[in-house]
């Protein structure tokens, strides 16, 4: 399917990164058909409105940044979006890089579930007061590298 992007312009992507976001994104809850799109700098990814060109948002892996991330999130919630499997799963953060050359950073707290079989996603929020909403990818990178 051809997917007109914020980034890159008019690209290609396979009919298995259209994602369906039934509820939306907490403060976008109009849009609801989105793509994952390769970015060229790996290991992120966008996440492309179908709807507006305009609104795409950056996705990491958390597992990447965090190897202890837990997303803890009741069944029920999970219902919503019919997974019943953990191996269904698929999780992002959404990246924050702010203008003013502050911290880069994701959310850690309000992750984003993809059911992979179905391509559902929900966005969910977590209760651990571990997980923040401006969790500083570089300095747990680097903290880690420390260790």
């Amino acid at each position: 399917m051809q997917v007109s992007t914020k980034m890159m312009g008019t690209v290609y992507v396979d009919n298995d990164c259209i994602i369906n976001i039934p509820d939306g994104l907490f403060g976008f809850e109009e849009y609801k058909d989105f793509a994952l799109v390769e970015s060229e700098y790996q290991p992120f990814i966008w996440l492309q409105s179908l709807q507006d060109l305009n609104l795409a948002f950056l996705l990491i892996d958390p597992f990447l940044i965090e190897p202890n991330y837990e997303a803890d999130i009741d069944d029920k919630e999970l219902a919503k979006i019919d997974i019943t499997d953990p191996s269904d799963v698929i999780v992002f953060t959404i990246v924050t890089i702010p203008n003013d050359g502050s911290a880069v950073t994701a959310n850690f707290q309000g992750p984003l579930i993809i059911n992979k079989k179905n391509k559902k996603c929900m966005q969910a929020i977590l209760d651990n007061p571990r997980w923040t909403t401006k969790h500083n990818i570089v300095e747990a990178v680097k903290m880690r590298e420390d260790k």
